[in-house]
């Protein structure tokens, strides 16, 4: 294997929106991880790809490109309905692979690809970056070292732009069917988030709502019916006892960001944000004990996995992720959200749909 861990990127196109802003400049930076092929839907465009990123082979076949002994690892960031395929291509291949959150279009998905994982003895990671996150890796160890006591409450807020006018090029959003939606990827996040920092919730009271129920289509200019969820609010009691609510919603002009707020029986924690928990934006920490002023925490270095002058914004949290995962590939230990991880988060999240639907308060199991 060569110094850097090879990887094929499936989605490599220029012009997307995420992997531009994040697993792009984030591999170009990593000094454990290049860029070595990649792949997407046409001839032009991958080449173009190849181009600007100045990697080695570009393809249009994703099922050539895991084929390929030049790689070690795959990354899947395409859109979560085309998750299952190229993901399920490379571990038969036998590549180590990373997929986006989610980690299929259904919880039936995952868990096929999970058990598919684990008996290829693939390494294989979902990109839930709230867990790589030097802010929330910090919370969760003062809460463990006793920094607040006794967990009593938790509380946490998300809300980010959604658009009610979109191009058609976004509108398959609006389908709840697809597995990427408010639900699923904004409150995914976060609500994992909660539960990497806080520990698992124990019951649930939940309700899953589309507030905004049609979109413009601004190429067509025709309203379009939307049955995704744009807000999703829990209120259920942590395993450790404490309350907790989370509130994630879509909403039209100028969202509040992220804040997450741990309250203790000898103190508090609060870590906001202007996005969300898995972005790379340094997110900031304040704590009090015994104090009702509350003061700046510093992150100490040690939860920085990449160098001193890797790019910050969206690209960190992600270099993070490929920082372990090039670990993982070499060492064969893995630190990082596993696609069981992500089978675990599917399956809560049929809960809190289960939990909406019904009206009823359920157990999480």
């Amino acid at each position: 294997m060569a110094n850097k861990i090879r990887l094929g990127i499936i989605g490599a196109n220029v012009r997307s929106t995420w992997a531009s802003q994040s697993h792009f400049p984030a591999l170009l930076a990593s000094p454990d991880v290049e860029m070595t092929a990649v792949c997407t839907t046409r001839p032009e465009s991958a080449e173009e790809a190849r181009k600007a990123f100045g990697a080695k082979l570009a393809f249009h076949d994703f099922r050539a490109m895991v084929a390929s002994p030049e790689i070690d690892a795959v990354a899947v960031v395409v859109r979560v309905p085309s998750h299952y395929e190229p993901t399920k291509a490379a571990i038969e291949a036998g590549k180590h692979v990373y997929t986006e959150w989610p980690l299929g279009r259904t919880t039936a998905e995952a868990v096929e690809l999970a058990a598919l994982a684990r008996a290829k003895g693939v390494q294989h990671v979902v990109g839930l970056q709230s867990r790589v996150s030097p802010a929330l890796m910090y919370m969760k160890e003062l809460i463990e070292g006793g920094y607040v006591g006794e967990v009593l409450a938790c509380h946490v807020t998300t809300m980010r732009d959604g658009a009610l006018e979109r191009p058609s090029s976004r509108s398959w959003q609006r389908d709840a069917s697809l597995g990427a939606n408010t639900l699923t990827i904004a409150n995914g996040h976060v609500i994992d988030a909660l539960r990497f920092v806080a520990g698992n919730f124990a019951r649930v009271a939940c309700m899953v709502t589309t507030q905004a129920p049609q979109w413009l289509d601004t190429d067509t200019r025709q309203m379009v019916e939307v049955t995704s969820p744009d807000n999703v609010l829990v209120s259920g009691k942590l395993a450790r006892g404490a309350v907790a609510s989370v509130h994630v919603g879509a909403v039209p002009w100028a969202g509040g960001g992220f804040r997450m707020e741990i309250f203790g029986r000898e103190g508090t924690l609060i870590a906001t944000g202007s996005v969300s928990s898995q972005r790379g934006e340094m997110l900031r920490v304040q704590g009090a004990q015994r104090s009702q002023k509350l003061a700046d925490l510093a992150i100490p270095e040690r939860f920085n996995y990449v160098p001193a002058d890797f790019p910050r914004g969206d690209p960190f949290n992600v270099g993070q992720m490929y920082t372990l995962f090039a670990e993982a590939i070499r060492t064969g230990k893995n630190r990082l959200p596993t696609f069981d991880t992500a089978v675990d988060l599917h399956r809560f999240l049929d809960t809190i749909k289960q939990s909406s639907d019904t009206g009823r308060e359920l157990a999480v199991t």
